[in-house]
């Protein structure tokens, strides 16, 4: 009983399978555990010999292209090696990498130069896990068992020999037929009949080469051949099941963006979506590995982003303070990247491996070779130490040596009966196992196709979002453009208005004359427009350039300001409407005339002398006086009227 797997690692030394001249020789490396039992030079007859008699678990290489010219030839490499080996491509599958990078995820380094150097390294982390398993054939083998020769023409016994040798075959087919029954394994076969019993027999098992209990044949009248079903391309699968440990930056929001690094902060899934939710992120993230740290570019990390780093018990990390966009353009800078939010989540990867880094080498320095690098800094990023995290690395590396089972007693005439019902439950379970695997890729194609059509809504919804949104901020740019605008007017109505004001303000200050505001007509609107061009204070002096239209209305508005005189165009009382100045006198405004005042009218502006304007003030404050008396003396006289009136029919009454 094997406890320890054996691998034989190969690198070649000179020639090449290419060329017909020169043969290809091998470095073979040959390991038992982690010991290495020998070295040495082999031509590939040579390995194929030593390949069937010791059986190893796993043939190691670094290209395909050192063994075999071409796929049709790998297949037949394939075809040679013993069921249970499997050959392992250590640089990977689909995509390869180089044995430098391998070997460095194991703290490994090896002179590249040297053939042997290489074909121990390719053991040894073939040993540890690393590479992937080329796959040739499908799960479906073919038995064949028939004559070794041919019976020729022949004598006498020419029947005799022929009869042998058919019944040989048959009795061939029932031993391969008794051991796939034993084995449980679902088989059809075939016979192909001829005199004397069978000239071929031909199994078709549902199983790999591995699985057949039975071995190539070759006798004095029969020989067996096994040979898997060929796939119509190589296919690989990983050697190792364990996902890779992840960094994972995310950027939570209506676009949700994701980004995740492997340890040595190469970039391996970059993705934003808007119809992601938090299933799919964990399934997204479950496809590219195992998240180790999740990162937020925020402090605290959001609620979101929390729930999914316990889902995968993560370690948490936030920078200090939030990050800003200068720093995150300069860490993502390197990368492409499609919008902000992947920026988003690629800055919070990219800046919590920044901080693991230094960590990192230190630890490469003291983790001695052979060890899975990723899987120490993982435990070390957990919380251990890594005195610890060795030793118990190194306990499980170490296999325990277990007892060999008791040898049992084989019945030879147990019931036939038994064995057959005991083969029909194996397959069953084997037919279970295959049905279960359908309902998977069924399972999976449906996933698939079901993310496919959310890729083409959410594609369509895009687009048409996008033709939504765009017509939005069209309406919005030429709505803000409308407005830009009439601010940009009134803005220069205000500059107009303020060099006036400047202007008005400078001639205040001068001595000898008093500015004057001009309003175009005595009306409301003419009033209106002063005050928005000018503005009108108490105290101020009013030019009124017209007079029709105007109303008492106006006269209100004008003793409501408290303005110090209105000033009239016209020179002539003939050209004034008789009923505007006893208005003005009811409003106490001293309504005085352009010949009284000489006033100077400029655009909205104009001057007056000072001495003119005093002088005219008083003759209206006298006239106001006047005017004041004389509607006193009236309403006494029309008081005694009054009186008199009312006297005098009371002394009818009494007569």
């Amino acid at each position: 009983m094997r406890d320890r797997l054996k691998v034989f690692g190969i690198d070649i030394i000179k020639g090449s399978v290419r060329s017909r001249s020169r043969r290809p020789m091998y470095a073979l490396v040959r390991m038992d555990g982690p010991q290495i039992e020998s070295e040495t030079e082999v031509s590939l007859f040579r390995l194929f010999r030593m390949l069937r008699d010791e059986q190893p678990d796993i043939l190691a290489v670094d290209s395909l292209q050192e063994i075999a010219a071409d796929q049709h030839e790998l297949f037949f490499f394939l075809q040679g090696l013993p069921p249970r080996t499997r050959l392992v491509q250590v640089t990977g599958g689909e995509k390869k990498e180089t044995l430098q990078k391998v070997a460095g995820r194991y703290n490994i380094s090896f002179n590249k130069f040297d053939p042997f150097a290489e074909a121990r390294t390719t053991a040894q982390v073939a040993t540890l896990g690393a590479g992937a398993e080329v796959i040739a054939f499908e799960n479906e083998s073919e038995i064949v068992a028939s004559r070794h020769r041919s019976p020729g023409k022949g004598g006498w016994s020419q029947n005799r020999y022929v009869r042998k040798m058919h019944g040989a075959v048959q009795f061939r087919g029932r031993e391969i037929e008794q051991a796939l029954v034993a084995a449980g394994l679902r088989y059809e076969k075939k016979e192909t009949k001829a005199f004397g019993g069978c000239s071929r027999v031909a199994f078709r098992v549902f199983a790999t080469r591995d699985q057949v209990p039975v071995s190539t044949y070759r006798g004095a009248d029969v020989q067996v051949r096994i040979s898997g079903k060929r796939l119509e391309r190589i296919r690989f699968r990983p050697l190792s099941a364990k996902p890779r440990y992840l960094i994972v930056g995310l950027d939570p929001g209506t676009t949700t963006g994701i980004a995740a690094l492997d340890l040595d902060g190469n970039l391996l899934y970059l993705a934003s979506s808007r119809q992601m939710n938090m299933a799919d992120v964990i399934e997204s993230l479950y496809k590219v590995g195992k998240p180790l740290v999740i990162a937020s570019d925020v402090e605290p990390m959001p609620f979101t982003v929390e729930k999914i780093r316990r889902a995968f018990s993560a370690v948490a990390f936030t920078p200090r303070q939030d990050t800003s966009v200068e720093m995150k353009m300069e860490l993502t800078a390197p990368f492409p990247y499609g919008n902000d939010h992947e920026r988003d989540a690629l800055s919070a990867a990219l800046d919590a491996h920044r901080q693991y880094r230094h960590r990192f080498q230190s630890l490469m320095k003291r983790i001695p070779p052979g060890h899975d690098l990723d899987e120490v800094r993982a435990r070390v990023i957990r919380g251990q130490s890594l005195d610890q995290v060795i030793g118990e690395m190194n306990a499980v590396a170490k296999p325990a040596v277990a007892a060999e089972p008791p040898p049992v007693a084989v019945d030879e005439k147990h019931d036939e009966r038994v064995r057959v019902l005991d083969g029909m439950v194996k397959r069953l379970k084997t037919y279970v196992a295959e049905l279960e695997e359908e309902v998977k890729a069924k399972d999976y194609e449906i996933r698939r196709l079901s993310s496919r059509l959310r890729k083409i809504h959410t594609t369509r919804d895009a687009a048409l979002a996008k033709d939504v949104e765009v017509a939005t901020r069209d309406a919005i740019i030429q709505s803000i453009k409308k407005r830009l605008r009439k601010e940009e007017r009134h803005n220069q109505n205000l500059v107009k208005r303020l060099a006036r004001i400047k202007k008005f303000a400078e001639l205040s200050m001068e001595g000898d004359v008093v500015p004057v505001k001009v309003m175009e007509a005595l009306t409301k609107e003419g009033l209106r427009n002063l005050i928005e061009e000018m503005g009108l204070g108490e105290g101020e002096l009013v030019y009124v350039g017209r007079t029709d239209g105007w109303g008492r209305s106006i006269v209100k508005d004008l003793a409501g300001l408290r303005v110090r005189a209105v000033i009239l165009s016209m020179k002539t009382p003939a050209e004034i409407d008789p009923q505007l100045l006893p208005a003005f006198r009811e409003a106490a405004i001293p309504l005085i005339s352009v010949a009284e005042t000489g006033t100077q009218v400029r655009g909205k502006q104009g001057l007056c002398g000072k001495d003119a304007l005093e002088s005219a003030l008083r003759n209206w404050q006298e006239a106001q006086a006047l005017h004041e008396r004389e509607k006193k003396s009236a309403m006494i006289e029309h008081m005694f009227k009054e009186y008199k009136s009312e006297r005098g029919k009371e002394v009818k009454k009494g007569g």
